[in-house]
C-alpha cells in the first residue's frame, strides 16, 4: 500500500475518532444544556415576581404577604418570554386550580429516534426542577419552581447535536481533504527520489536530485547521491580492472597459440611425415598391407588434429578486425563457417550503418561477440538458419548493436543458468565496455544481443 494512502488512511481515522468524541461531548453538553436553561428560567421569573412582589407590597399595604402574589399581572406575555422554551414554571404555594407556565415547546426540532430516547436518559440520567425563592429577604413571598419538560429536552438535544454534527462533519472534511493534499505535496518529492534509484539501477548513476525542503527528504537526496557516485566509482573501476584482466587474458591466448604452433604444431607434422614414410617404404618394400593401412590412418587422424589445431588457433590468435577492420572480419568469419560443411544451417550476414571507422576494443569486442555468439549456435543448436545482424546506430547514443537469431530451439533460462565460460567472457567484454548483453527466446529458439557504446 502506497505511503500516501497510508497516512490519509490514518488521518481519517483520526479525524473519525475525534468526530465521535465531538459527538459524545456534543451529546452530553446538549442534554445539560436543560438543566442550565432551567436554572436560567427560574432566576429570572424569580427575579421578576420579586419585583412585582414589592410594588404589590407598597401598593396594597393593607393585605396580608401571603396574599400579594400570586396575582393575574404575573402570568403575562413578557413573563412567557423569561422562560426558555420546554421549561414550564409554577408558583408556589400554588392557588387552586393554576397550572404551570411553559415555555414554548412546539417545533423544537425534529422528533428523535427512539434509541435516542431510551439512551440518553438511561446514560445521562434524569433532570431535576429548580427551586427559586422569590425573595431572599421575605421568605414568605413564595418560590418559583421550574422544571424541564423531558420530552421536549430531549427534542433539543437531538436538534443541538445534528447541528453539531453537520459542522464537525463539514470542518472534518475540510480538514482531511486539505491534510490529504498537504501530505501528498509533502510525499511528492518521494517519486523522484524513487526514479532517480530507478535510474540508477539501470546504470545511470549520476542523477542529480532537487534541493528538497524538507530536512529528512533533503537527507536521502544527498545519500543517493553519494550512493550514486560511489557505484559509479565502483563501476569505473570494475571496468578497468575487466578490461585489464581482458588485455592479459588476450595475451595469455596469443602465448598459447604460439606455442600450440610451435611445439604441438611442429610434432603434428613431424608425426604426419612420420606416417607417410611408412607407408611409403611399406608400399615399395611389398609388405603387410596392415601395416600401409595403419599409417594411412594415422595421417587421417593426424591431419584432423591440424585442421583442429588451426581452428583454435585461430581463435586463440588476435581477432581479424585489428587487421582487416570490423566488417571485412565479420565478412570472413562467416564466409570460413559457410565453407567448413555444406550441411552447415544456413548463415544470413546483415550489416547496416558506417562500419569503416570501427576499430581497437570496440572492434574486438563485436568481434568476439559474433565469434563465440555463431560457434554456440552451431555447435550447441540444431539450428536450421541463423542471423548475424551487426548496425550502428548513429546520433547521441553512438553505439553498435550485435544479434544473433537461431531456430535451434534452446532454452534461454538455461542456457543463462548454464553460460560456460564463452559467454561469461562475453559478458564480461561487453560489461567492461559499457554496454550490455542478453540472452532472450525467439521464434523457434534463441536471441542473442549486445549493445557497444563506441564513446566507451
Amino acid at each position: 500500500m502506497r505511503l500516501v494512502l497510508q497516512l490519509v488512511a490514518r488521518l481519517f481515522l483520526i479525524v473519525a475518532l475525534c468526530l465521535g468524541a465531538a459527538t459524545i461531548w456534543a451529546t452530553f453538553d446538549a442534554y445539560r444544556s436543560v438543566d442550565r436553561a432551567t436554572a436560567a428560567s427560574a432566576q429570572r421569573v424569580a427575579q421578576a415576581l420579586q419585583a412585582l412582589y414589592w410594588h404589590e407590597f407598597l401598593l396594597r399595604s393593607s393585605r396580608t404577604r401571603e396574599q400579594l402574589l400570586p396575582v393575574p399581572e404575573w402570568r403575562t406575555l413578557e413573563t412567557m418570554k423569561l422562560i426558555s422554551p420546554g421549561v414550564c414554571v409554577e408558583f408556589q404555594p400554588a392557588i387552586a386550580f393554576e397550572k404551570p407556565l411553559c415555555g414554548q415547546s412546539e417545533g423544537l426540532g425534529k422528533t428523535p429516534p427512539r434509541w435516542f430516547a431510551s439512551i440518553v436518559p438511561t446514560f445521562l440520567g434524569s433532570h431535576a426542577e429548580v427551586i427559586r425563592p422569590v425573595s431572599p429577604r421575605a421568605a414568605t413571598a413564595g418560590t418559583v419552581v421550574a422544571t424541564p419538560d423531558e420530552t421536549a429536552a430531549i427534542s433539543l438535544a437531538w436538534e443541538y447535536i445534528l447541528n453539531v454534527i453537520d459542522v464537525a462533519l463539514l470542518m472534518a472534511a475540510a480538514i482531511a481533504l486539505l491534510a490529504s493534499l498537504a501530505i501528498a505535496h509533502a510525499l511528492a518529492p518521494a517519486r523522484t527520489i524513487v526514479t532517480a534509484l530507478q535510474r540508477m539501477a539501470r546504470g545511470h548513476y549520476r542523477t542529480k536530485l532537487p534541493r528538497f525542503r524538507s530536512m529528512e527528504l533533503a537527507m536521502i537526496g544527498s545519500a543517493v547521491g553519494e550512493l550514486g557516485g560511489r557505484l559509479e566509482e565502483a563501476t569505473e573501476q570494475r571496468a578497468a580492472l575487466t578490461r585489464r584482466l581482458i588485455e592479459i587474458r588476450d595475451d595469455e591466448r596469443c602465448a598459447l597459440a604460439r606455442e600450440l604452433h610451435d611445439e604441438f604444431g611442429q610434432n603434428l607434422s613431424a608425426i604426419l611425415a612420420f606416417a607417410n614414410t611408412i607407408e611409403t617404404a611399406s608400399t615399395k618394400a611389398d609388405k603387410r598391407d596392415d601395416i600401409v593401412q595403419d599409417a594411412r590412418m594415422i595421417s587421417q587422424a593426424t591431419h584432423h588434429l591440424m585442421a583442429s589445431l588451426r581452428d583454435a588457433l585461430k581463435r586463440l590468435r588476435n581477432p581479424l578486425p585489428a587487421e582487416l577492420g570490423l566488417e571485412a572480419s565479420l565478412v570472413n568469419l562467416v564466409d570460413s563457417w559457410r565453407s567448413q560443411s555444406s550441411a552447415r544451417p544456413t548463415i544470413q550476414l546483415d550489416l547496416k550503418g558506417d562500419l569503416t571507422d570501427i576499430s581497437g576494443p570496440a572492434a574486438i569486442t563485436a568481434y568476439r561477440v559474433a565469434q563465440e555468439c555463431l560457434t554456440n549456435a552451431l555447435r550447441h543448436g540444431a539450428a536450421r538458419e541463423i542471423s548475424l545482424s551487426v548496425e550502428r546506430r548513429a546520433g547521441d547514443d553512438d553505439a553498435l548493436l550485435i544479434r544473433v537469431d537461431d531456430d535451434g530451439g534452446g532454452d534461454a533460462a538455461r542456457v543463462k543458468q548454464s553460460a560456460g565460460f564463452g559467454l561469461t567472457g562475453i559478458c564480461e567484454r561487453v560489461a567492461a565496455a559499457g554496454g550490455s548483453f542478453s540472452i532472450l527466446p525467439a521464434r523457434g529458439g534463441l536471441s542473442v544481443a549486445a549493445t557497444i557504446p563506441l564513446a566507451a
